[in-house]
């Protein structure tokens, strides 16, 4: 029995740290990530260079040489975005081999501690049958007998120790688990960047070929090409505006929303339908998807089965973005706002806690609802003055919703890097949008803003 006591005893204290593996991991790959960070130092230098650049011969007067200077600059320019977005992703690629390391020295700690307890647990309780007389009785000498009930005490002891290190073991295995997800979802983001960047490129090479083969190389040429292509107002309102999962509507329409979206929020239209542009770009890359399939199945399934429920829609022929290669898709609309967004625009509360987010760490539970719709917490139909639920899906709610939200995020300012930073916060949050990799994402919103306002103003007479 003495012996049964001493194995279980090794076995409860077998599952020794795992942090000293995890900091190893680390260690390896410290060099590696300084000489990325390095590299990646040297290239956002060269960035700000090509930068100035684009910015001297935007401000020139516009010349056949000056637009060629331009395209030269912003295609080196998001080239070099492309290298940075790379290294980057390296970066994380170590970090997410870091963290997969670390979180499988946590799972094989707990697994060995709850196997630890499982059978302690086990002779715990078969020896709870047995009086301390018939241990004694069955015990080979006095000394072996209090050496048995001293070891049986200390099992006994060491039970709520091996419940603590599940319970720490456990949480620290569920933080980790969210760092690699969070890091793994960073990476998806970074390499759909890199894809909207790449096509950028190759779009900007094809206009600078086109136009050289249009002026033969000669000023005078390009002079009457710039003239031949200017646009009235009408042909501008009449053109177009593409908007994601949604059908296209003219121009000027959109236009109209948007700039009712400016009088109500203080976001400028051209902000409002670069953002737009640029979503609808990404659908291109991601296609849609169904919300059985790309929606998470805790945060968004159930909120948008109450949204579809307050719309009088269909869930299943509502289009909604695909799921990523890692993270969840599910966004609704032009947009593109996933359920557990919208509910704090469109008018949904928890009716168990009378809120449209989480508090407190409410957890998944929160998003079970039950949910209800509350038509004085609906902010677009307020601002709209409209008598029916806001529909992601209705092009005018969508300009709204989007001019709302980018002024939450600090554009109604109005200011250059007001407007960029609203861009980058609604594409990555406020967490990510300062991360210099993202930057293409926000420059070409912005450009984006430059050529709608020229639109805009030639509208106006301006």
């Amino acid at each position: 029995m003495r012996r049964f006591f001493v194995s279980v005893l090794a076995l409860a204290s077998f599952a020794a740290p795992f942090a000293a593996l995890a900091q190893s991991a680390a260690d390896q790959v410290a060099a590696r990530q300084q000489e990325l960070q390095n590299q990646l130092d040297q290239i956002e230098s060269q960035i700000a260079v090509q930068q100035n650049l684009l910015n001297q011969a935007q401000n020139q007067h516009q010349t056949l040489q000056t637009q060629i200077d331009a395209f030269d600059a912003e295609i080196k320019r998001t080239q070099l975005q492309i290298q940075a977005i790379t290294i980057t992703i390296a970066q994380l690629s170590d970090n997410i081999g870091v963290h997969d390391q670390t979180l499988a020295s946590l799972s094989a700690q707990l697994a060995a501690e709850k196997e630890s307890l499982a059978q302690i647990l086990r002779q715990t309780q078969v020896l709870d049958g047995y009086s301390v007389v018939s241990v004694a009785l069955g015990s080979q000498d006095v000394s072996g007998f209090f050496s048995d009930l001293d070891a049986f005490a200390s099992i006994k002891a060491s039970l709520a120790d091996s419940f603590d290190r599940i319970r720490q073991t456990s949480s620290s295995t569920e933080a980790e688990k969210e760092a690699l997800q969070a890091r793994l979802a960073e990476e998806e983001q970074l390499r759909t960047v890199a894809r909207l960047a790449k096509q950028s490129v190759v779009a900007q090479e094809a206009e600078k070929r086109q136009l050289l083969a249009e002026t033969k190389g000669v000023e005078a040429n390009y002079q009457k090409l710039i003239a031949a292509s200017q646009k009235t107002a009408a042909q501008i309102r009449s053109e177009l505006f593409m908007l994601r999962d949604s059908a296209a509507i003219p121009f000027g329409e959109a236009l109209t929303y948007a700039q009712a979206a400016e009088r109500a929020t203080g976001t400028r239209a051209a902000v409002t339908l670069a953002v737009l542009k640029q979503e609808t770009n990404l659908g291109e890359n991601l296609g849609t998807g169904t919300w059985r399939v790309d929606m998470n199945p805790v945060r968004d399934q159930p909120v948008f089965v109450y949204i579809m429920q307050a719309l009088g829609l269909d869930p299943d022929k509502m289009p909604v973005s695909r799921r990523p290669s890692y993270g969840w898709g599910g966004a609704m609309g032009p947009g593109q706002f996933i359920p557990s967004t919208w509910v704090c625009y469109g008018g949904f509360v928890n009716t168990q806690t009378g809120t449209c987010a989480p508090q407190g760490g409410s957890g998944g539970s929160f998003w079970q609802g039950p949910w209800q719709y509350v038509a004085s917490s609906d902010r677009v139909r307020k601002l709209l003055g409209a008598s029916v639920p806001s529909n992601p899906w209705s092009p005018q709610v969508a300009i709204m919703a989007t001019a709302m939200l980018m002024a939450d995020n600090g554009a109604a300012a109005q200011t250059y890097s007001a407007e960029r930073l609203a861009a980058l916060r609604y594409f990555a949050g406020w967490a990510g949008a300062n991360n210099p990799a993202f930057a293409f994402y926000g420059d070409s919103v912005m450009q984006f803003a430059a050529q709608l306002q020229g639109d805009i103003n030639q509208i106006a007479g301006s």
